[in-house]
């Protein structure tokens, strides 16, 4: 404790008993106490000796080095790549997902999907089940062609009749310029409504919608995927794909003179876990199955297909000519190369704008995708 004292009474002058520094009585002088360093903050020293470790092993080990650091740089894109490709499907989502009430048919989870291949082009409703009333290429030429038609029709509609939860969509483009600018799709809708809807009227036909671009089975299947998400916001939990022969119509009279009411939608999409049924011609079963399916990597476990006989006189050609197909799409999965993109390009006689994949932009990739192997991008149901 410092205290003053006086030399005297009266004197006014005071001492400090101790000095505020040290005294040194060999020079007679007071030394000021030196303050404590401070210490260097102790992350920086860290980096510092990090960097010096780095720099020593770099002199031991340049090559060993270079390496190590060119996999860590690789490892940090590949992850910023995926994060990237996640980052910006939640933001197509969130910028597509407008609310509950902009989509017609948020309501229903499921698909029932008739792909066809032909063209109604009789001007009269009562022969639906006749060979004249379609435009038929030589290969498709046979009795009791016509009538494969309307049962996959009847059967889209009787499946999707049993389930509530289902839209049912006819898909196929105009693929026929001798038939005019009349679609696949809308041949099988209007056949339908021809047929009253098969009895289940009142049941299906406010659910009954169309796709209308597909040129080929791929694309059946792709474009129907893409037209759920747009109609309903979301991907379908089940989907059943019905597949038809090859349709055209020559008379460009439609068979309902007022249509106003059909819808011209597409369908379809996919959810994690989701189950997808095609119903289709049996020897088309492993083409949808095995190759369609593989190549938007749908979960085979979540896959199915339910196959109906073609007629008895064209099925040694048909058996022929599906067997090439499958060598065609085994070779090429996308249909983008080669004999199957001639064939694409040919059935698109009135150069139509494919509008996909607006609409489903979380697989915009996989539109855009042609390749051999199967597509590495993120996929919802993956």
């Amino acid at each position: 404790m410092k205290k003053n004292y006086s030399f005297g009474s009266g004197s006014p002058k005071s001492f400090q008993a101790y000095s505020r520094g040290d005294f040194d009585l060999e020079s007679g002088t007071v030394k000021r106490s030196r303050k404590a360093k401070k210490s260097a903050f102790y992350p920086v020293k860290m980096f510092k000796s990090l960097g010096k470790r780095i720099h020593s092993y770099y002199k031991l080990h340049p090559a060993r080095l270079f390496m190590i650091s060119l996999s860590i740089g690789v490892i940090i894109l590949i992850v910023l790549s995926v994060s990237e490709r996640r980052f910006r499907m939640m933001g197509n989502y969130a910028k597509f997902d407008v609310g509950v009430d902009a989509y017609p048919f948020s309501k229903f989870r499921n698909l029932v999907m008739v792909a066809g291949h032909s063209v109604y082009t009789s001007s009269s409703c009562e022969k639906v089940d006749k060979e004249d009333s379609w435009f038929l290429e030589s290969y498709q030429k046979h009795p009791g062609q016509a009538a494969t038609f309307v049962d996959h029709i009847r059967k889209g509609v009787e499946i999707t009749a049993d389930d509530d939860d289902a839209l049912l969509l006819f898909s196929g483009g105009e693929t026929r310029k001798d038939a005019g600018p009349r679609s696949e799709a809308q041949s099988y809708w209007t056949v339908a409504e021809t047929k009253g809807w098969f009895g289940k009227q009142e049941n299906v036909r406010g659910r009954a919608l169309t796709e209308e671009h597909a040129r080929d089975s791929f694309e059946n299947l792709l474009f129907s995927v893409c037209r759920f998400r747009e109609l309903t916001g979301t991907y379908p939990h089940n989907i059943t794909v019905r597949h038809l022969l090859p349709p055209i119509a020559k008379n460009r009279t439609p068979c309902i003179k007022d249509i106003k009411g059909s819808p011209t939608f597409s369908l379809l999409n996919y959810l994690p876990e989701s189950k997808l049924l095609v119903v289709g011609y049996d020897f088309k079963e492993k083409r949808f199955k095995h190759l369609h399916r593989s190549a938007i990597g749908f979960p085979e476990t979540s896959f199915f297909y339910s196959g109906t006989s073609s007629s008895q006189t064209s099925r040694d050609a048909a058996l022929k000519g599906e067997a090439l197909v499958r060598t065609q799409f085994k070779e090429d999965p996308y249909g983008c190369k080669g004999s199957l993109r001639r064939k694409k390009l040919g059935r698109d006689p009135f150069h139509r704008s494919i509008p996909y994949p607006n609409g489903c932009p979380e697989i915009e990739g996989l539109f855009r995708y042609c390749g051999t192997a199967p597509y590495p991008g993120s996929l919802p149901w993956a």
